[in-house]
């Protein structure tokens, strides 16, 4: 067990493109109230945030910051969509149905 995880390490340091893919995390930002569940980030390059709708109602989440372009598109409750971060940098996250709805993602 030890060997597997001093494996694993080395893996994950030794090569940008398989620590996306071995060590990148998965973080859930709700939306809920007409809002975000967070109001801030912080996540490292190649992790993925999963915007969940809890609200009985549609929303649609997008960027338009440098650092990540996106647009979710409009979708119903229980539905979550995912955005993968290949970047560094500040990303304001918005709701195109609710303009109140803000996030920053800060992308290290």
């Amino acid at each position: 067990m030890k060997s597997l995880k001093f494996f694993t390490l080395i893996v994950c340091l030794s090569s940008v493109s398989v620590t996306t893919s071995l060590c990148a995390e998965v973080f859930e930002v709700g939306q809920k109230n007409k809002a975000f569940t967070q109001k801030a980030l912080v996540i490292k390059v190649g992790d993925t945030v999963s915007f969940k709708n809890e609200d009985a109602f549609f929303h649609n989440v997008f960027s338009l910051s440098d650092a990540k372009l996106f647009d979710l598109g409009s979708y119903p409750q229980g539905v979550a969509r995912d955005v993968t971060f290949d970047a560094p940098g500040e990303v304001e996250v918005e709701c195109a149905v609710h303009p109140d709805m803000t996030m920053t993602i800060t992308v290290q």
